[in-house]
């Protein structure tokens, strides 16, 4: 059965960490969406073992600078894993085609390279109503979703 609510999900399933560092890097473009997918995000962390004093939340401009900036965080910083939170919409052009499939790549590569998580919380979507929808709508939220999948791999 497909799920439906990215929020969904047993807490109990959910390991409780200490002592752990997470990045939460969040697109600013379409803010409205990023703002409360990182809402969620850092709020499933901490509710999961995490301080305040463990998550460092970083804005960068747009969906496209995520890869950049995970890596470097991933190299410079003492961080245990990176969360990336972004939203990129459908346009009129192949723009969306172009950032999306970057972006998704670069992430991947980075987690590769740097051999620490780095998790893709990344909207791509066809319109707005999409999107708020996947960020705390209908569909629960994908900050939630990117919080879940970077515990469970925190705790491998």
């Amino acid at each position: 059965m497909k799920k439906q609510n990215l929020s969904a999900y047993d807490p109990a399933d959910i390991p409780v960490l200490h002592n752990k560092k997470v990045a939460v890097i969040t697109a600013q473009w379409n803010v409205e969406v990023t703002q409360s997918m990182e809402t969620a995000c850092v709020e499933t962390l901490l509710k999961h073992g995490l301080t305040v004093d463990d998550i460092m939340q970083i804005p960068v401009a747009g969906s496209f600078e995520l890869p950049y900036s995970a890596k470097h965080i991933a190299k410079n910083r003492k961080v245990d894993a990176v969360i990336c939170i972004g939203c990129i919409i459908q346009g009129e052009t192949r723009h969306f085609e172009f950032i999306a499939q970057a972006t998704a790549n670069g992430i991947m590569q980075v987690g590769l390279s740097c051999e620490i998580p780095v998790v893709f919380g990344v909207l791509t979507t066809n319109n707005m109503q999409q999107a708020m929808d996947r960020a705390g709508g209908k569909h629960g939220n994908k900050g939630t979703e990117a919080a879940v999948a970077c515990l469970k791999l925190l705790a491998m």
